[in-house]
């Protein structure tokens, strides 16, 4: 394969994924989760660790080999090539992946970012240095008649396109001469293709050569197109389309996708595009990239499928030349209809925004308002704010680690279980026996002052995961149990190892109703940042905005309350909890019905306080806490740290705050009064 060293580039970083040898694949999805290191094979099944990727084109190796580097880079140390040299890397990689380039390209460096006037310069002198091969094409495409190698495609439309016939050419001077079919891509640029018949195993590699820049093939028909536009690979799957017919671009290169996108977000088609790339593993992956892609985009596009027994368009010409137009005609008639049932569906959906067309509904929720919908949390004071309690929605519940934002929520979880109403909780990090350990903690930290007025006798998660206890740590154990069952039926935890996206969340909850005459559960999702991508390819940002609107979606359509864990950066610990705090995910903020950011009591800034004499006052409070909580663990007894919840955002209520106090040791919020300092005693 013939490449310029630009388009070398993106080929190998594009197709990184593809030279690497998978370590780990989700049996549910068939995701692959990780890839074996070139360098050190750490992910081979006695070698654990392996690399992984974000974005399938920078890989870090967790046993230490590189971090955030491309393929190129990769390829460079796996040889015991010096990092700086970038050429000897850039051909050493170009070799493994079987690319030859071309003679007048260079190591394509690392674009740096220039002023508009530098781009429109650099534009201009590109212009007048590029190639012009006009002169050429109209010599050639005077000898099309030569040969007989015209797939199958009319010389009219092969004359349309300036197609031609060079009878001797070759690619540089050392090259031998081919007999090659012409056809030009742009001024500057053409695809010479070999016409012999049969070619040996070494020819065959260079039976496709080009000039210039891989460029989207016929690409004015995306401003212009009078019919639904095919989307097809290469140059004479386009001009097959258009010889019967149809309208087309070709992609020249499956690398190209990105650029297509590019162009049609610029400028949306004026018809529905039809996906007809060629029915081999590179063309089907990047028909995906194009599905993400225009969904992205909100296209309206229809996916075809060429039949089986044929590899590309081109071929189905050549081999069906009937059956190519009747499956032109099919899939034209089938994008429109499409296209047709998406317009109704938006005009439809536009009619149901009439407040007319809505007030029906609007009375029927007033009257279950008044039969009371809320679902009380089990803090009074936190129930006054929201009115009563939970209602269907999107809760987030967000905080810096160690601040018991999986406890509250766990609470929270078993004191609406107590009331009888279901709850699913979708654990991403804790395992089931964790968090029925945490909450038969609690449960024996309340027994036991209960009973005995102290906590001598009650344990931590961790001394009940180890299963020892004396005699009347164990009553109060029993007794805690006994308590737990009697609402335990009422608690179901799904446990998380990477497999539980929203897709997963949304099915269970249906499950629940359908097994539960249609009463929606409480969901419960810790935590929002670790959920299953909906796309591996996306950054983690973009599948945590799509996994909280999606969210928001469950909590409307099936009326449930949704309450999500959201994780904050260290960057956030020493301030105070406001909106900022969730802008990792810009969706969260702009998509959630309630927002409550937890942070210790004192947190807040004081009207004039200097940074100095802040910083110093956090330092003071946190060790007034430290000090306090070990005075009192001396003593027998236990102490809480004072945390306040800032409701920052409430659609339909009022914010405000509420304090309680946080005994971390047995997983217990209890109401407290409000303390500026930070200590309830």
């Amino acid at each position: 394969m013939f490449l310029s060293g630009d388009e070398a580039r993106e080929y190998m970083r594009t197709h990184a994924t593809e030279y690497l040898k998978p370590d780990r694949v989700s049996e549910r999805s068939g995701i692959i989760k990780g890839y074996v290191c070139p360098i050190c094979g750490s992910g081979t099944h006695d070698k654990g660790t392996g690399i992984t990727t974000k974005d399938g084109v920078h890989f870090t190796c967790w046993a230490g080999c590189f971090s955030h580097s491309d393929i190129i880079d990769i390829i460079g140390q796996k040889n015991g090539i010096d990092e700086n040299d970038h050429a000897r890397k850039f051909e050493e990689a170009a070799r493994e992946f079987g690319i030859e380039i071309e003679s007048e390209a260079e190591y394509p460096k690392k674009p740096v970012p220039k002023s508009e006037q530098e781009k429109a310069n650099a534009t201009e002198l590109q212009a007048k240095t590029e190639a012009d091969y006009r002169d050429f094409f109209i010599r050639a495409n005077k000898n099309l008649c030569r040969t007989s190698y015209h797939r199958g495609i009319s010389l009219e439309t092969l004359n349309k396109f300036h197609v031609g016939y060079v009878e001797q050419w070759r690619v540089s001077e050392n090259a031998p001469y081919s007999p090659r079919l012409i056809i030009p891509t742009y001024m500057g640029g053409y695809l010479a293709r070999d016409v012999r018949l049969k070619l040996t195993a070494e020819e065959k590699k260079y039976e496709k050569l080009r000039r210039g820049h891989v460029v989207i093939f016929n690409a004015e028909v995306l401003k212009a197109a009078q019919s639904p536009i095919f989307i097809v690979e290469g140059e004479l799957d386009c001009l097959s389309i258009i010889d019967v017919g149809g309208e087309a671009v070709g992609l020249g290169s499956t690398v190209n996708v990105k650029r297509l996108l590019e162009i049609l977000r610029k400028e949306p088609p004026p018809q529905p595009l039809i996906l007809a790339l060629d029915n081999d593993e590179a063309g089907q992956d990047a028909t995906e990239k194009l599905v993400f892609g225009l969904e992205q985009l909100k296209f309206s596009f229809y996916r075809s499928k060429i039949p089986e027994e044929y590899k590309d368009v081109n071929e189905y010409l050549m081999k069906d030349r009937k059956g190519l137009i009747l499956w032109v005609s099919d899939c034209r008639k089938l994008a429109l209809s499409k296209t047709d049932v998406e317009l109704e569906m938006k005009r439809e959906e536009f009619e149901r925004e009439a407040v007319a067309y809505s007030l029906n509904d609007f009375i029927s929720q007033i009257r279950a308002s008044r039969e009371g919908k809320e679902i009380p949390t089990g803090f009074s004071e936190l129930d006054k704010i929201l009115d009563g309690g939970l209602y269907p929605g999107l809760y987030v519940l967000g905080a810096i680690s160690s601040l018991g934002k999986t406890t509250l929520a766990l609470q929270i979880a078993d004191q609406i279980a107590q009331t009888g109403r279901g709850v699913l909780i979708f654990s991403l990090e804790m395992s089931r026996n964790e968090l029925i350990a945490k909450s038969l903690s609690r449960l024996m930290f309340i027994k036991d002052m209960e009973r005995n007025g102290s906590c001598e006798n009650a344990k931590t998660t961790r001394g009940i995961l180890r299963g020892k206890f004396s005699g009347l740590e164990n009553e109060v154990f029993v007794s805690a149990l006994e308590e737990y069952v009697k609402y335990g039926k009422n608690i179901h935890i799904s446990e998380g190892i990477g497999n539980i996206g929203v897709p997963e969340i949304v099915e269970k909850v249906r499950e629940y109703m359908k097994f539960n005459n249609g009463e929606p559960p409480v969901v419960v999702i810790d935590y929002l940042q670790i959920l299953a991508p909906s796309d591996i390819r996306a950054t983690d940002k973009q599948n945590t905005d799509k996994a909280v609107l999606e969210l928001k979606r469950l909590s409307r359509d099936c009326e449930v309350p949704v309450i999500a864990v959201s994780s904050f950066n260290r960057e956030n610990y020493y301030q105070p909890v406001s909106m900022a705090s969730f802008k990792e995910s810009g969706a969260i903020e702009y998509s959630s019905d309630v927002l409550i950011g937890l942070q210790y009591a004192g947190w807040d800034y004081r009207e004039n306080e200097k940074d100095a004499d802040r910083q110093k006052r956090l330092r003071d409070l946190l060790e007034m806490m430290e000090q306090a909580g070990k005075s009192s663990e001396e003593a027998g007894g236990v102490d809480g740290r004072v945390i306040q919840l800032k409701i920052l955002k409430h659609r339909n209520g009022r914010k405000g705050n509420v304090y309680l106090e946080f005994i971390a040791k047995y997983n217990y919020f209890k109401s407290t009064e409000r303390s500026e300092n930070g200590c309830p005693f």
